[in-house]
């Protein structure tokens, strides 16, 4: 059982987002087109690829060895934003979306509240019936006033709460219109069918609750650093994805202690693990100045927790490398 409560609305700090990426994104995304363009005008000695000086390399190589050792498949997408570089191995193929979809749901939330379609502070009551499995902090409310859809999703983002997530998504028109929403930010890939925790069974060659890593990353791009959201709602759909608590063991174990990150993690079923992410390199030694887009999926696995989150944690030691190389290539350019 499920019932929703409207108390008074609530002001949310607002937060200012340098919205630069987008316009100076787009201009590099249109030079690179123009240069793929040209290049098939000169022989294939001739052209430049994304690759040429190294970027993609150490993932090449620990992507290869990880399908290598473990049979499964791993998809990776990466784009640097300041060179417009970008890497990607099977990019295209579908993957198990799992609980990554938790940040798109979120900011589907967010969307409608931009809108006035649906208020943050509107509360959730719910009983034993819609507890899932894995609900640490939705297990202590069953049954009391419920919770807001605002702390909802922070439930969802910071500690992968199946109860908040399926609550998020029954108020928010269901896995129809979450994919309905991920089609109205331009994404005619990403898709759910089903609640938690039965979205997380996706066997080979499914294409139910799947997405794949460019349109995962495109999408999380699209919501944390373009204008489909609010710039209260991009902040704040920033700040609880920087809050997970649960993706310690991923990407967040590889990087410098001074870069800042905000990703959502998922696993499930056939050995699936995943993870989508902005990364904020900063510091002095920093490589780039701008963010980092990033989602990986690993599947086809028989790997236990801690190895396919392991191996996950290498994707991100090998990004860490490559992007170190683009420093040094700019570095050597403008001597």
């Amino acid at each position: 059982m499920c019932l929703v409560v409207h108390l008074p609305a609530v002001a949310l700090r607002k937060n200012s987002l340098n919205t630069k990426y987008i316009t100076k994104r787009r201009l590099r995304r249109h030079a690179l087109s123009l240069a793929l363009g040209a290049a098939v005008l000169v022989s294939s000695n001739q052209a430049i690829s994304a690759s040429s000086f190294g970027f993609g390399s150490a993932l090449r190589e620990t992507v290869a060895s990880i399908e290598a050792r473990t049979g499964g498949h791993i998809g990776v997408s990466v784009t640097a934003l300041e060179s417009g570089q970008s890497w990607s191995h099977r990019g295209d193929e579908r993957f198990p979306i799992a609980s990554t979809f938790k940040a798109f749901s979120c900011g589907h939330l967010l969307a409608l509240a931009d809108r006035d379609e649906i208020k943050l502070d509107t509360r959730v009551r719910f009983d034993e019936t819609d507890l899932q499995s894995y609900s640490p902090i939705t297990k202590d409310r069953v049954g009391r006033s419920g919770m807001s859809l605002f702390d909802l999703c922070s439930a969802t983002t910071s500690m992968s709460d199946n109860t908040a997530a399926n609550l998020i998504l029954r108020n928010t028109g269901g896995p129809q219109g979450f994919t309905t929403f991920m089609r109205s930010i331009g994404d005619a890939v990403t898709r759910l069918d089903r609640y938690e925790p039965e979205l997380n069974d996706v066997g080979p060659g499914e294409e139910r609750d799947t997405t794949t890593p460019m349109a995962a990353a495109r999408s999380l791009e699209t919501l944390l650093l373009g204008d489909s959201l609010s710039t209260h709602s991009r902040e704040q759909l920033k700040a609880w994805l920087i809050n997970n608590k649960v993706g310690g063991p991923l990407l967040r174990a590889s990087l410098p202690e001074s870069w800042k990150i905000a990703d959502r993690t998922g696993s499930g079923g056939y050995g699936s693990r995943g993870v989508i992410a902005v990364i904020w390199p900063q510091g002095s030694n920093a490589p780039t100045s701008e963010p980092v887009i990033v989602a990986v999926y690993l599947t086809g696995t028989t790997l236990t927790l801690e190895e396919r989150d392991a191996a996950i944690a290498e994707v991100g030691a090998a990004l860490v490398t490559d992007l170190k190389s683009l420093k040094q290539h700019s570095s050597t350019q403008r001597h």
